[in-house]
């Protein structure tokens, strides 16, 4: 289970598994079109066969990369990319809103058998250019698991505000469109996960089997959530599940911010945990938003009681 890594410097870093080189993904941090909104991303994400698991530009949305981390709505500026929505406008193309997260440097870029680590130092500007946010970012690979066909990509981020008054994250739905607050870590499945299965720990839903008692969990909380979903080109299925870290303030307690599933299978395949899904996120000036999350990629249909069993054994 021998893990090996490569760094094109300027461009990405791409980690590798198994004697046959099986890339599990890149990490891209080149600047791409400013209209995308640029920011590193994961792109292409793979299982251990070797099955693509991410999409890249797609024609309905060009600026969704992959797996990344974004910010639809912050303090008036859109990180995310694309259009704008305007609350009794809809979308709008506002270029003088979109904004970037910029590369600064690593700090550490490891590989050993069975782990891989990219640390890494951001910063966030507006469309102005300005100091926003500064990140550390730690992407790992661990848990690399040829009997379960698994393995696992943990993500930590931790966002300190540089302005001088306070970083306010929003979406589409604090600003007035339902079912439509994305934003944080987001994932795009290929075209193929259409109408792929959804679950949670508490609920169920599928595009496709339409089960009795299944619940929708657009905007729910529940500490994991998993995306089956069938390939093109090649027999079989995929699992992703998105895991929120213990650390993590999703309790809905006084003095927390609770975290709320953004899903969806139809038009496309899509999964965010987000920050501010039904109110918004206030970080005043000096202070850091941190988040963890885990995302198991594994080869095959899996089903709650199969996830459920997986996430028990794996260690924060």
């Amino acid at each position: 289970m021998t893990l090996s890594l490569t760094h094109v410097h300027g461009d990405r870093v791409t980690v590798a598994h198994g004697a046959a080189g099986t890339e599990l993904f890149s990490y891209v941090y080149r600047p791409e079109a400013a209209w995308e909104a640029p920011k590193p991303y994961l792109h292409p994400v793979r299982t251990l066969s070797g099955a693509v698991v991410t999409d890249y530009r797609p024609n309905d949305h060009r600026w969704h990369k992959g797996l990344q981390l974004t910010a639809s709505h912050l303090s008036g500026q859109n990180l995310w990319g694309g259009n704008t929505y305007v609350h009794g406008e809809g979308y709008r193309a506002l270029p003088e809103r979109v904004g970037s997260m910029a590369h600064v440097s690593f700090e550490e870029i490891d590989v050993e058998a069975d782990r891989a680590v990219i640390a890494e130092r951001l910063t966030w500007h507006p469309h102005g250019g300005e100091l926003w946010a500064e990140e550390e970012r730690r992407v790992e690979v661990r848990d690399v698991d040829p009997d379960t066909g698994s393995w696992t990509l943990t993500w930590t981020s931790a966002v300190t505000n540089r302005r001088a008054e306070p970083l306010r994250f929003g979406s589409p739905t604090t600003h007035g469109r339902p079912a439509a607050g994305y934003t944080g870590l987001f994932w795009r499945g290929p075209r193929a996960f259409r109408g792929g299965r959804v679950f949670t720990a508490e609920s169920a839903a599928s595009a496709e089997s339409g089960e009795p008692g299944d619940a929708d969990p657009m905007g729910s909380s529940a500490r994991w959530l998993a995306y089956v979903g069938e390939h093109d080109g090649r027999d079989g299925h995929a699992t992703l599940v998105f895991e929120h870290a213990p650390s993590n303030d999703h309790s809905g307690e006084k003095g927390t911010h609770p975290a709320h599933w953004f899903v969806r299978s139809d038009p496309f395949a899509a999964v965010a945990p987000s920050w501010a899904f039904h109110e918004e996120l206030v970080l005043p000036p000096g202070e850091t938003l941190a988040r963890a999350y885990r995302v198991v990629v594994a080869d095959g249909a899996w089903n709650r009681a199969r996830v459920a069993a997986h996430l028990a054994g794996l260690a924060w």
